[in-house]
């Protein structure tokens, strides 16, 4: 992996990755925003301590552990990632308020236009800040967005100590079993999410 100096990865604040999308895909993931490793590479989730990746190989929605420069790969799956706010900062608690709503609303649009069956939020705050959604906790939810059913996932930050790599794959393998379902025409009923 590069190696980036904190000069390069300052230079890469405010910079926006381009979302990896396709229409109809069964799940789009959408992050907070893309950290400044992220920013740098052009690849999300990018930064080493960030669990997406092996969450989503352990969760079984890939066959083998990818790395973030192979995230075109995932569309192959009907995956895709996105985030709430597009710029780049060093920490989620650099946006201010009237980005997250700024950003649920063009995620809304996005999502009405790309029409995947789920939109999976990883992070519960984030999806709370976007949405004004003080109460929803992780997992499937009520509301839909843009048309799409919604199921907010565990943050993979390793910052995020809450949640281990196995507990998270759990969550995932749970939306997994529901896309999964609904893709086969069957209906998923909304559980009680997990705190």
């Amino acid at each position: 992996m590069t190696r980036f100096t904190q000069a390069e990865l300052e230079a890469a604040r405010d910079r926006l990755v381009p979302d990896v999308v396709a229409d109809g895909l069964h799940v789009l993931f959408c992050g907070i925003n893309p950290g400044l490793m992220t920013a740098a590479t052009g690849h999300h989730f990018a930064r080493p301590g960030n669990r997406f990746w092996p969450v989503l190989h352990l969760s079984g929605f890939t066959p083998r552990l990818l790395k973030p420069a192979e995230q075109q790969e995932l569309l192959t799956y009907g995956l895709g990632i996105t985030n709430v706010v597009a710029r780049a900062t060093a920490r989620a608690d650099e946006l201010s308020a009237e980005e997250y709503v700024e950003g649920g609303r063009l995620l809304t649009a996005k999502v009405a236009r790309r029409r995947p069956t789920w939109l999976a939020v990883v992070g519960v705050t984030a999806y709370r800040a976007a949405f004004g959604d003080r109460r929803a906790q992780v997992g499937p939810q009520e509301r839909t967005v843009g048309g799409s059913r919604v199921w907010v996932l565990p943050n993979p930050s390793g910052l995020n100590a809450h949640w281990t790599a196995a507990t998270m794959a759990e969550e995932f393998a749970r939306l997994r079993e529901a896309a999964r379902a609904t893709d086969q025409g069957g209906s998923v009923s909304v559980t009680t999410p997990r705190s």
